[in-house]
């Protein structure tokens, strides 16, 4: 692939790489320590991933405006320094075998994670051109593949291998990683700080309002836009349960005994199922319209959900995750490919600032129901799956009735303004 050739993407695709494998291994290497000590108590594990998402309903105003408005190479470079430092501190909570400090820590790390990816998103949109965006995507989901391949297994082998404060090490070392690769990188300064140079006594609450208040309408008034946007936030309802809800079924329902090793064989089976569906989305991404890789896998991971709370069978339950890690390939390479084509280099932070916070909130609202409700209200499982998949079942409808006509009236658009343009050449060329 060309886009390989550029230095700088390589460096931010693998500084994201060990980015991620810094949140993922302590993360579950931490739930599986929770469900381990606590293993009357599934909602302190439910409680540790709320730790994970709860922090963006306190900085969602900030992250975009910080991406768009500061050199994003540095914010994206220091993001990494803080967790570092943090994760030196959690270490440390670990001996003193403080539950509520460690939460408390998972918390910060968190909410500086948040500002991380709008800035390392925007920078990679900067340095490559429009050809370059679909190829990016299925990069980054692949990305995010293997680490649904590998990391529930990795943080139970950390757990088991080298303890829970060995898993912290390793997210330690890989925040560094991170950092120095971001470092390394060469951007132009105009990539860096598209908006300008601002100082710190232009950063206000007022500014942030202003900025806050206009990328909402310029969202809301992109109507393609704001239903990507929207569908982020329903997939976050999907994200919750699927965080925690594998655990829960392999622990209390079909493997009790060996709930760790067929946890990890769930992640084994979404992730190769998006490594295929990413091969494939990649494949006919320059092929079929972006909704029609979207609206049509949508359907199908609606009704394998259903089949994931009918079944009691192992094999079909990993097949059908399988074949859902298929779907959500393209539709992830879809949104990914479509969304810099649509939204201005200049407010692309504060675009990408809106996605994880909106994905977060429904994560967090999954995550809090599901630790209210399991098990003391709703004690079968499969309840929540028939939930999940009727949410997504709605999502497909949305999109069946709006996006094919929102994709016609883009293309409309642009074909218009491409005329316009070559009509302007063509004056000037005969004046």
């Amino acid at each position: 692939m060309k886009i390989f050739e550029n230095r700088n993407f390589v460096k931010l695709f693998f500084a994201a790489l060990a980015s991620q494998m810094g949140t993922t291994i302590g993360n579950m290497a931490f739930a599986f320590y929770l469900l381990d000590r606590f293993s009357h108590q599934p909602s302190f594990a439910t409680m540790a991933e709320l730790m994970y998402s709860l922090p963006t309903l306190f900085v969602f105003f900030l992250v975009g405006v910080v991406a768009d408005r500061f050199d994003r190479k540095k914010v994206a470079e220091n993001c990494d320094w803080i967790r570092a430092f943090l994760t030196v501190l959690l270490f440390g909570s670990l001996f003193l075998n403080s539950i509520p400090l460690v939460f408390f820590l998972l918390f910060l790390r968190s909410a500086v994670t948040k500002f991380f990816y709008p800035a390392e998103a925007s920078l990679v949109q900067s340095i490559l051109n429009k050809d370059q965006y679909a190829q990016a995507a299925g990069l980054n989901q692949m990305l995010f593949s293997i680490f649904m391949v590998f990391g529930v297994g990795l943080g139970a082998l950390a757990y088991k291998t080298i303890g829970l404060q060995g898993a912290v090490a390793v997210d330690f070392f890989s925040f560094v990683i991170s950092a120095i690769l971001i470092r390394r990188c060469k951007i132009p300064m105009e990539a860096r700080l598209p908006n300008g140079k601002i100082k710190w006594k232009d950063f206000s609450i007022g500014a942030s309002y202003r900025d806050f208040k206009d990328e909402i309408l310029y969202i809301a008034r992109n109507k393609l836009l704001a239903s990507l946007i929207f569908g982020f936030f329903v997939f976050g309802f999907v994200n919750g349960a699927f965080a925690i809800l594998p655990i829960f079924t392999m622990k209390y329902e079909l493997s009790p005994d060996n709930y760790e090793k067929y946890s990890s064989y769930f992640a084994i089976s979404l992730g190769i199922g998006l490594l295929a569906g990413s091969g494939i989305g990649a494949l006919i991404s320059s092929k079929i319209k972006p909704h029609h890789m979207m609206i049509y896998p949508i359907f199908l991971c609606a009704i394998l959900i259903y089949i994931l709370g009918l079944t009691d069978h192992m094999g079909i339950f990993l097949a059908a995750v399988f074949i859902i890690g298929t779907c959500i390939g393209p539709i992830n390479i879809a949104i990914g490919g479509w969304m810099p084509k649509i939204v201005h280099p200049k407010l692309m932070g504060r675009v990408s600032g809106w996605i994880d916070p909106l994905m977060m909130f429904a994560q967090s609202i999954t995550l809090g129901l599901i630790a209210l409700l399991f098990p003391k209200i709703i004690s079968n499982i499969e309840y929540l799956y028939y939930g999940m998949a009727t949410v997504i079942l709605l999502v497909f409808l949305f999109y069946a009735l709006t996006l094919p006509k929102l994709s016609r009236e883009l293309e409309f658009s642009q074909a218009k303004r491409t005329r316009l343009a070559s009509t302007r050449k063509g004056q000037v060329h005969i004046s």
